[in-house]
């Protein structure tokens, strides 16, 4: 069997995204895949890749723009390829958060309507207001942060993460032998360019 080439591209803008792209690359590449962590600003060609995961942050309810530029440039190598997309969004760390999940995952709907994934994830992030600028990121998450009682710290699930990415590998497996029809969304080599 032929090693499989991943690609995990990312959008972040405080460094949480890209922490959870590299969990996920390590997951793939300890299944025996070969895996390239890149942001997406620095990819420009697909097709060297067997299957493509694309991770965001998210701000004011959606994918980063340049995470859907991406996903716009590529959309048509994209939906040719076993593709994964995953968020992370810090709505998920709040202690409302059980009653949000919905709400949350909604937020991929810009991402479905470019190119329908095997599988989906939603993740809590990182709270860090020396990472946002002040204005005016910086002031709406710290309102929002003292509104919903949610201190600044480290939300990521890594169990949940390595997870999830662990079981990706049968789906792009599946995907690219053509089986991928009814494979739902699913919420729950390392070479990296950070």
């Amino acid at each position: 069997m032929t090693t499989r080439r991943i690609l995990v591209a990312y959008a972040s803008r405080a460094g949480s995204t890209g922490g959870v792209a590299e969990a996920i690359g390590r997951t793939l590449a300890e299944g025996g895949a070969q895996v390239d962590v890149r942001h997406m600003n620095d990819v420009e060609d697909l097709e060297q890749y067997d299957a493509v995961v694309a991770g965001s942050a998210i701000r004011g309810k959606a994918w980063l723009p340049e995470a859907l530029e991406f996903l716009r440039a590529h959309r048509h190598e994209l939906r040719r390829k076993p593709f994964a997309a995953f968020l992370v969004c810090i709505t998920l760390a709040m202690p409302m958060a059980a009653g949000h999940e919905e709400f949350v995952a909604s937020f991929m709907q810009d991402v479905r309507a470019l190119v329908k994934p095997v599988s989906e994830a939603c993740f809590a992030g990182a709270l860090d207001y020396s990472k946002v600028p002040l204005m005016p990121e910086g002031i709406q998450l710290r309102v929002l942060s003292v509104a919903s009682q949610t201190p600044p710290g480290d939300y990521r699930d890594w169990d949940a993460i390595r997870a999830w990415a662990a079981g990706l590998g049968p789906l792009f497996g599946a995907a690219s032998s053509g089986n991928a029809a009814g494979l739902g969304a699913s919420g729950h080599v390392l070479s990296m360019a950070l």
